[in-house]
Parts: C-alpha cells; structure tokens; sequence
C-alpha cells in the first residue's frame, strides 16, 4: 500500500496543476518527470507520503489512538526528512514547532482541503468498518475539523478498507462509500481536481472502478489534471489492495522512485508491519 502510494504521489508531483506537463504527453509512465516550477527531485514523493508513514507508523505503534498520539508523529515525520510538497502556509508552520503538545496548541483546524483525505489510507487496515470511521475522524479533526474535511479523510480510508478486506467489486466502490459516509462518491468525477479532499476522493474512484491495472490507474489519474499527486496517492493507494486490479506497475518508477533513509526501502518494510500486524491476518 505505501509503496504504491508514494509512485502515485512521486509520479504525481511532477504534474500538480502543469497542465502543460500533460498536453506535452510527458504522462506516459516512461520516468518520473521535473515539475517546471517546483523544485521536488523527479523521483521524490511529497507530503502526501509523509504524512501517510507517520499515520502507518502510529497504528504499528499500537499506542492509544489520540491526536497527541498523531500530532507527534506529525512532527517527527517532519523533523527528521524535511522536504518540499507542503502547503506553504503548513510548511512553515511546521518549521515552528517542538513537538505534538506544540502543534495542537497552535493548529487551526478549519481546513477542507486535501491533507486528512491524502495520508487515510492506512487506516484500512483496521478490522472494522466502525473503527475505520472512528479513527479517521480522529485523525482529520486534528486538522481539517470541518464535515468535507472528515468525510472526505473517512472516504479514503474506507475505499482500502473495502479492498483489503473483500468487501465487494470495485463497481460498488461508491455505492459502498454512500452509505457510510455523506458523499456523492459513486457520481463519476469530469475535469480538474481542485484542492478540496471530496474532489480528489471522488476523481480517485471514477478512475479506480474504470480501470484494470495500476499503469491505466496511474495515468488516469494524472489526465484529470490539477491536484493530481494527491488523486495518484489517494486512488493507488487503495487500488493497491484490490484483487481486481492487475498490479502491474512499471519496474522502473519502482527502482526509481527514492530510497534514502524514508524512500523505498522503508516504505516496503513499514508496509509489510502494518499488513501482517493489522490488515491481511485477519481476513
């Protein structure tokens, strides 16, 4: 899941809101590509990854789940591989703060935006679907505390939910969503995904229930345009997890994509604790 998470992200990066990048035909999967105003390393993913291990990291840590719990895991993810692809508002913030405590004493959490949407995936792996929705609303109030931000965060991790644990064909993908959450999840998403969580949920469904593969996946997400690292994040993600989906991404964007301290290699091996600890074991 995480893995495949960060190439949607990485892969992703290079596109966010360049359409330019798209009508160029540089979306061919060929390599990960330069962003031509951001200076993220082709390769690298961004927040949306980050902020994806320290939620993984805090269910693998088995702690009681509270925002103190989350808010230091934030920050440490933070504090110890900074790097581009936050907000920029959120980047310095972060910049400000010692620790968890620090952090929600200072956050406003009024966003609506994508961060709660973009780092649920994780949360699937939870057994139920009661505690999938609890702890996700826990994890978003922290900061996007508003009905979209929560509904679109809950979304997201429900979509992995239904797939990890064989809930039903992805057609149902929506459908499913709707009568869990508020949301028009199973409407089919058109054009540019903004910055609004419910935008990126719903282009992340339309493009998962019409399509195959990974390498179809990808792309589609990336041709809606806009916020599309986080649409590539959010739907791989998920779609990781779906036995419908051939998982066929290319061996070169997973050789490529990043493997410092925090890149591939600790990925696979965060995956791999928050799967058998949490998800697959107890089908």
């Amino acid at each position: 899941m995480l893995l495949e998470l960060a190439i949607g992200d990485a892969y992703g990066a290079g596109f966010e809101y360049a359409d330019e990048m798209i009508n160029l035909g540089y979306n061919d999967l060929s390599r990960y590509v330069q962003h031509p105003r951001q200076k993220l390393t082709p390769g690298c993913y961004t927040d949306d990854t980050q902020m994806s291990i320290a939620i993984a990291s805090a269910i693998v840590s088995g702690e009681p789940w509270t925002p103190e719990l989350l808010a230091n895991w934030f920050v440490k993810a933070f504090q110890r591989d900074r790097r581009e692809g936050y907000a920029r508002k959120f980047y310095q913030f972060l910049l400000t703060i010692d620790d968890g405590e620090d952090f929600l004493a200072k956050i406003e959490p009024t966003s609506d935006k994508s961060g709660a949407a973009m780092r649920a995936a994780p949360l699937g792996v939870l057994t139920t679907i009661e505690k999938v929705i609890e702890y996700s609303k826990i994890q978003a109030a922290i900061t996007h505390n508003t009905p979209d931000g929560i509904n679109a965060a809950t979304a997201a991790a429900l979509m992995s939910h239904y797939f990890i644990y064989q809930l039903g064909p992805k057609r149902k993908l929506g459908q499913f969503l709707e009568g869990q959450i508020p949301g028009e999840w199973s409407k089919p998403w058109q054009g540019e995904v903004k910055s609004k969580g419910w935008m990126s949920v719903r282009a992340a469904i339309t493009a998962i229930i019409r399509n195959d593969s990974m390498t179809e996946l990808l792309k589609d997400c990336i041709a809606f345009s806009g916020d599309v690292d986080t649409v590539g994040a959010i739907a791989l993600g998920a779609a990781s997890c779906s036995a419908e989906i051939s998982q066929n991404l290319p061996l070169h964007l997973i050789e490529t994509l990043e493997n410092d301290s925090y890149g591939k290699d600790y990925l696979i091996d965060l995956d791999r604790k928050l799967m058998s600890n949490f998800g697959k074991r107890d089908r």
